[in-house]
């Protein structure tokens, strides 16, 4: 409750992002290599974003 109007700070947004990549990457690795290989590389991008975040 009191957690309602907390803000999401923009590590946490990036980190969300990246974990629905990584999951859409695992699902996508299976059907569709192409597909799956730019989801890996979007969030690769997202990840050195977080890195680049936390230096």
């Amino acid at each position: 409750m009191f957690g309602l109007f907390k803000k999401t700070s923009e590590l946490e947004k990036l980190q969300k992002q990246y974990e629905k990549l990584m999951a859409d990457w695992h699902k996508l690795s299976t059907t569709n290599r192409a597909e799956s290989d730019k989801k890996y590389s979007e969030a690769q991008k997202v990840l050195d974003k977080i890195e680049a975040l936390k230096h």
